[in-house]
């Protein structure tokens, strides 16, 4: 069962926009972030939830989607997330950030499988424009933001490849618009 949501949870970037997120499910989802494990049990992860389409059409233009799909703009109108969770750092909580890497990844890995688990995908969005955000969720000045996860139910199919050492790991779009995501192999993971 685990593994299968580990399977189906996906970078997605195209969403069926009119499928809407209501904010109790997304805070269920904030809720088994919470419940993840957290370095020294520090717990300096917040969240701001976005599920207004009004208010996501204000962070949408500050996103950067796709690294590798240089031709490609992001999702086309109507392809758009239903909602958006920021992860920010309370700075006030833990000044240091040398352990959030730790906590912040567990708790977008719950936040997605559950989404998953939910009937809905995700993207982790690293490349946004920090101080666009900030200004548009009067974010004050004591949290950073981390990330930005885009959420909605998947408009796309990503397609997961075994690729050999030495072979290109970005991922890519065929002419049929399918997502390919290449993985290297188990056996050239584990060294010994």
């Amino acid at each position: 069962m685990l593994g299968e949501l580990i399977i189906r949870n996906r970078s997605y970037r195209r969403f069926y926009e009119d499928v809407k997120i209501n904010r109790v499910f997304l805070e269920g989802l904030i809720d088994m972030a919470r419940l993840s494990a957290s370095a020294r049990n520090i717990q300096p992860l917040k969240y701001i939830i976005s599920s207004e389409p009004e208010r996501n059409e204000t962070i949408f233009p500050h996103l950067f989607w796709a690294g590798y799909l240089k031709e490609w703009p992001g999702p086309d109108k109507g392809e758009g997330p239903s909602a958006y969770i920021i992860v920010l750092h309370d700075t006030e909580i833990e000044t240091s950030s040398n352990l959030l890497w730790c906590d912040l990844g567990l708790a977008c890995q719950n936040i997605l499988l559950g989404a998953v688990e939910g009937g809905y995908g995700g993207c982790l969005i690293g490349a946004f424009k920090k101080d666009k955000i900030i200004k548009i969720l009067h974010i004050p000045s004591r949290y950073d933001p981390l990330l930005v996860i885009a959420l909605g139910k998947p408009k796309e199919t990503v397609r997961l490849e075994e690729i050999d050492e030495g072979q290109d790991i970005r991922y890519y779009r065929d002419e049929r618009g399918v997502h390919h995501v290449p993985k290297r192999r188990l056996e050239n993971l584990i060294l010994q």
